[in-house]
C-alpha cells in the first residue's frame, strides 16, 4: 500500500515520539555524571558519521546542497541550544515534567509556522493546542493547583523551557530553508555545523571529562540519544516537517509523555501520582483532536 505524503509524515512522527521518549528517562540518569556540552559534542559527531554514511551511500548529495551554508548553521544551532538546554535541565527536572515541558512546543511551533511560513491553525487544530497546553501545565506543576497559581516551576524545567523554544523555532525554519535537499543530506549539513558550533562551545568541558571513569549509563545514553534520539529522529523530522504544517508536526511531542511513562515502568522507577495522570490524558486527546484534522501542509 502507497502512501500519500501526509500520512508518510504522520508515520515518521509515531517513531520520532518513540524515540525521544527515551533520552529522557536514559539523560535524567546520565546528566549528573556529565556536562550537557561533553555530552552533546560526541552525540553530534557519532550521529553526525552516520548520517552522512547514510546520505553518501544514497548517492543524493550534490554540490548544490551546500549552497548558502549559512542555513546549516542556524538550523544546527538552534538544536545545539535545544540538546544542551536539555541535559541542563534534566538535572534537576524529573522526566515526566521534563517531557511535559516539551509538549509545549507545538503552541510555539503554530506561532513561529504563522509568523514564517504564514501557515493558518483550524478551530479545530487551536482547541487541540490549548488543551495540549492544558494538560502539559498540570503535569509540570505536579497536578499542584496551588503550585500553578503561585508559578512555581522547578530550575530544571525553566531551563529546558529555553530550549523547547529554539526546537519550535526549528521545525518552521527547516521547511522554510530547505531547497529541495533530501532529507538525509540536509540533516547531515545540519549536524555537521552544529557538530561545529557545539565544539566551539564546549571544547574545555569535552578534555576536562574524564571519560574512562564515566559509569555506563553514561555511555549507554551516548549511543543511544546519537543512534536513536538523533540519526534517526533527525531524519524523520526532517522528513515529516516537508510533508505535514509545522503544529502538526510537534503535535506528536503529545505522545511523549506517555512513551515516557512506558520507559520509566520499563527501567523499574516510580510512576508519577494519579493526579499528575490527568494531564498526561489531557495531552493525549489534544493529539486525538489533531490527527482527526487532516488539512494538508
Amino acid at each position: 500500500m502507497t502512501l500519500r505524503p501526509h500520512q508518510a509524515g504522520h508515520l515518521a512522527m509515531l517513531a520520532f515520539s518513540a524515540l525521544v521518549a527515551g533520552s529522557f528517562s536514559l539523560g535524567a540518569m546520565a546528566a549528573p555524571h556529565i556536562a550537557p556540552a561533553a555530552l552533546t559534542v560526541p552525540r553530534f559527531a557519532l550521529a553526525g558519521a552516520l548520517v552522512g554514511a547514510a546520505a553518501f551511500a544514497s548517492g543524493k548529495v550534490q554540490r548544490s546542497a551546500w549552497q548558502a551554508p549559512w542555513r546549516y548553521l542556524v538550523l544546527g544551532g538552534l538544536l545545539a541550544i535545544y540538546f544542551v538546554l536539555m541535559f541542563e535541565g534534566l538535572k534537576t527536572a524529573a522526566p515526566v515534567p521534563a517531557a511535559a515541558v516539551f509538549t509545549l512546543t507545538p503552541v510555539m511551533a503554530a506561532g513561529f509556522g504563522w509568523l514564517l511560513l504564514r501557515q493558518r491553525l483550524t478551530a479545530r487544530m487551536a482547541l487541540a493546542l490549548v488543551i495540549g497546553a492544558a494538560g502539559a501545565v498540570w503535569v509540570i506543576f505536579r497536578g499542584d493547583p496551588a503550585a500553578i497559581l503561585r508559578l512555581q516551576i522547578g530550575r530544571g524545567e525553566a531551563i529546558y523551557f529555553w530550549g523547547c523554544l529554539a526546537h519550535a523555532i526549528y521545525a518552521p525554519m527547516v521547511r522554510r530553508l530547505n531547497r529541495g535537499e533530501p532529507a538525509v543530506v540536509f540533516t547531515f549539513g545540519m549536524m555537521v555545523a552544529g557538530l561545529g558550533l557545539l565544539t566551539l562551545y564546549g571544547w574545555r568541558g569535552v578534555l576536562e571529562t574524564d571519560w574512562p571513569a564515566l559509569p555506563a549509563i553514561v555511555w549507554i545514553c551516548l549511543v543511544y540519544v546519537a543512534v536513536a534520539a538523533s540519526a534517526m529522529t533527525f531524519v524523520l523530522l526532517q522528513f515529516a516537517t516537508l510533508r505535514l504544517p509545522a503544529a502538526k508536526v510537534m503535535a506528536y511531542t503529545y505522545l511523549v509523555p506517555s512513551w515516557v511513562l512506558l520507559w520509566e515502568i520499563a527501567l523499574g522507577r516510580a510512576v508519577p501520582p494519579a493526579q499528575v495522570l490527568i494531564g498526561v490524558a489531557l495531552t493525549m486527546g489534544a493529539l486525538g483532536l489533531l490527527l482527526k484534522d487532516e488539512g494538508h501542509a
